[in-house]
């Protein structure tokens, strides 16, 4: 019989945030083997619960929700949506011009094959949410990547950006607030990036599920504002402000003058016309959340579960003598370093399959992340403040180990 074989577009995709090591990790729990789990940015496997108001709504709907829906989304969750988006200065925002999907994933895959040709380029942050990188790959075009390196706060370049331009590039992708980093992007900066789009005629695309989860009175500064009449694609949806990943609701805002980019809102009907709907039952959930009051400050003040967790995290790094960390200022996770003067020689994924193993600890590497010569880990902060302070530990008990390996004659004379 003839091997079926799969597509060669997947030789160049990645995701390791549900790759190898995790499933390493489920064959260890199989085995009776308890795993600290930090590699996932789920709030509900971590006893976070999605508001009252929102199920409320859901299940007052339910006999609402057996026929399909309208491809685009239902019509209240879009206004509701488009008063949110109206609210962030977003110009030329309109029902019409907005879509709710099943979770941000597959409004960014409808995204970017609504625009690409074969061989087109996006410029893509590094480190990345890797699923833009896929999504691009996986629609016939080519990432090429900006740096947004530790020593500048993991924010970037904007004359980095300019130079990787050619004319293949479509687009520019913004993560803000930043995952894996956890960097919010100001606002001079976002400026002299919608600068760069309208220089060349880029399309900006700009994941914000992280928007309203900010710690220390951090700014976030939505980009469609600044990118007033130029296009701009802003996703937003329930799982990470709402706490309700499983609902699998996304939306995204098509802003910029309509003239631009009709031709584009037309081909994003028919691709979600295709998929015939977004989950209907879920949707129902959209407007309570968006105009109900506010929960997530509560978790991200001082004194709240994340904040304190952050904290944990800022201080286990403080405290060890191998780590560094830019402090992140939103988003759910921290992203530290081990520092070149520790290990000068350093394979982040060797390091989280030997954590994975000898601690029971499940992080992702950072050059999960499209990251090149990655030192760093990524590890979500969703889990207790007391869990990720023993999880430091470990991590110090593993480093400490390689130290000591790397450098046997200088580790035995400390020790003398």
């Amino acid at each position: 019989m003839a091997l079926i074989r799969p597509s060669a577009h997947l030789a160049d995709v990645r995701y390791e945030i549900r790759g190898a090591l995790t499933r390493r990790a489920r064959e260890m729990e199989a085995a009776g083997h308890p795993i600290i789990k930090l590699n996932i940015g789920n709030p509900g496997r971590y006893g976070f619960r999605t508001p009252d108001h929102l199920r409320q709504a859901i299940a007052d709907h339910l006999t609402d929700s057996e026929p399909y829906g309208h491809e685009q989304g239902l019509e209240e969750a879009r206004e509701a949506v488009l008063a949110q988006q109206r609210a962030h200065g977003a110009e030329g925002a309109d029902v019409e011009r907005i879509f709710i999907g099943n979770g941000v994933s597959e409004l960014i895959d409808l995204a970017l094959r609504a625009l690409l040709q074969p061989g087109d380029e996006v410029l893509l942050p590094s480190p990345d949410y890797p699923l833009w990188s896929a999504a691009t790959i996986l629609n016939d075009g080519k990432p090429r990547y900006y740096r947004c390196p530790a020593e500048n706060g993991h924010l970037p370049d904007p004359e980095e950006i300019e130079a990787l331009v050619t004319p293949h590039t479509r687009a520019i992708v913004l993560i803000n607030p930043n995952n894996p980093t956890g960097a919010v992007y100001p606002e001079a900066l976002l400026q002299a990036i919608v600068a760069v789009a309208r220089r060349h005629g880029l399309l900006l695309l700009c994941d914000e599920i992280y928007d309203e989860i900010l710690y220390d009175d951090t700014p976030f500064q939505p980009l469609a504002r600044l990118a007033a009449d130029h296009p701009c694609v802003s996703f937003g949806g329930l799982s990470k402000v709402y706490r309700a990943c499983g609902y699998r609701v996304g939306w995204m805002s098509l802003s910029g003058h309509p003239r631009l980019t009709a031709d584009y809102r037309d081909a994003l009907q028919l691709l979600a016309a295709l998929r015939l709907c977004a989950n209907v039952t879920a949707q129902w959930a959209v407007r309570p959340a968006i105009e109900g009051a506010a929960t997530i400050g509560e978790l991200t003040r001082p004194g709240g579960r994340l904040h304190e967790a952050r904290r944990a995290v800022i201080e286990g790094v403080a405290a060890s003598q191998f780590l560094d960390m830019v402090t992140p200022g939103g988003a759910l996770y921290g992203f530290p370093q081990v520092k070149a003067t520790a290990l000068p020689v350093f394979d982040d994924a060797a390091f989280a399959l030997r954590l994975l193993e000898d601690e029971a600890v499940l992080i992702v590497p950072g050059s999960s992340f499209n990251l090149a010569a990655s030192r760093h880990l990524r590890l979500t902060l969703l889990p207790e403040p007391t869990q990720l302070r023993e999880v430091f530990v470990r991590i110090d008990r593993v480093l400490g180990a390689m130290v000591a390996n790397a450098h046997p004659k200088a580790t035995a004379a400390a020790v003398a």
